[in-house]
């Protein structure tokens, strides 16, 4: 049995493009991985953090897996982990950052573990990316699909603030 899977993929530090291209493969080399669909890059602001931090890449998968949640978030996390991620302070620039957004429709509460990810709706650097690939989903907790949830952050300051900025056109990783 299989679920689908949403990831948030971002990198502001060294070859940003190449730590989320590394990321994207290891991904699709993952025998748990299957169908992957890739989102366009895109540019944003740090949210929080050092002030001094560059822009972060982003981008966000879609794919199928047969992995359990916590299989899958330590998937995540080693994939992390070989492209030099070191976790310090929170916020803190990073090699690459792998948040897992939605897995199914299922809500997770375990230690270490928060599906769907508590903040992936108040920030553009999530929902702008995952409205490409994703755009009907709907979030399990708060009813609403990712279109309309990405539609309301754009309607407020948080869009506006964010720096957001397609870098290649839609469709270029898929």
């Amino acid at each position: 049995m299989t679920e689908i899977a949403h990831v948030a993929l971002g990198s502001n530090l060294g070859e940003r493009e190449s730590h989320v291209a590394a990321a994207l493969v290891a991904l699709t080399r993952h025998a748990g991985v299957s169908n992957l669909l890739v989102s366009s890059l895109w540019e944003t602001a740090p949210v929080g953090g050092p002030p001094d931090q560059g822009p972060y890449l982003n981008a966000a998968a879609r794919f199928e897996t047969p992995l359990c949640p916590r299989a899958l978030l330590d998937l995540l996390l080693e994939i992390e982990r070989c492209e030099g991620r070191e976790r310090g302070e929170p916020d803190a620039p990073r090699t690459l950052d792998l948040d897992l957004l939605f897995y199914g429709a299922q809500v997770i509460r375990e230690e270490g573990l928060t599906v769907p990810h508590p903040r992936l709706h108040e920030r553009a650097f999530v929902l702008a990316p995952l409205r490409e690939i994703a755009a009907a989903w709907i979030h399990p907790e708060l009813d609403a699909s990712v279109e309309a949830l990405a539609e309301r952050l754009e309607a407020g300051p948080g869009w506006a603030g964010a720096g957001v900025t397609r870098c290649e056109p839609p469709g270029a990783r898929r």
